[in-house]
């Protein structure tokens, strides 16, 4: 794995913090919204978007003026990010956090598959650009199922939402 390919923290996920040697600057701590994080002596600090090994320098460097050469651990607990949330007559509906690539067809597959009151040839993905416009994207679980039309099993994008009508 390149530096690149490292997990970086983004907004919920949990993250234990430990100074070695001080017991009072040990806790576990979710990341904001913001991707930011509060710290004993570090104060508030960017963290997401980082790796765990970029947050320990950062806080290291924060705290080095109270706490000299001492040693920063941040350990991963938790993982509650990106999102991607599956609705409408599905069996399980939920948010699903992308460990890794996830496509229509296994967003769906983890949501239990579709009903048998499913409108299978109506469900759209619903994905927020950057301006706050939105996109919809068609899919057609029966073309897919006969081999038909495999380009619109897309990737997902953190905030995607499929809506199964």
């Amino acid at each position: 794995m390149t530096v690149n390919d490292e997990y970086r923290l983004g907004p919920e996920d949990i993250i234990e913090i430990s100074v070695w040697g001080d017991e009072e600057l040990a806790r576990e701590v979710v990341v904001r919204p913001d991707g930011g994080v509060s710290f004993p002596l570090a104060g508030d600090l960017k963290a997401g978007g980082l790796t765990v090994n970029e947050l320990s320098e950062k806080l290291k460097e924060r705290i080095a003026e109270f706490v000299p050469d001492a040693p920063v651990t941040v350990i991963l607990r938790k993982v509650e990010h990106p999102k991607v949330y599956v609705m409408g007559k599905v069996n399980n509906p939920k948010v699903h956090v992308m460990g890794q690539d996830m496509t229509v067809v296994q967003a769906l597959a983890m949501s239990g598959g579709l009903s048998p009151f499913a409108e299978s040839g109506n469900i759209i993905i619903v994905r927020k650009n950057k301006d706050g416009s939105q996109k919809v994207f068609p899919f057609d679980y029966d073309q897919l199922a006969e081999g038909e039309n495999l380009k619109q099993n897309i990737l997902l994008k953190p905030g995607d939402t499929i809506i199964v009508p």
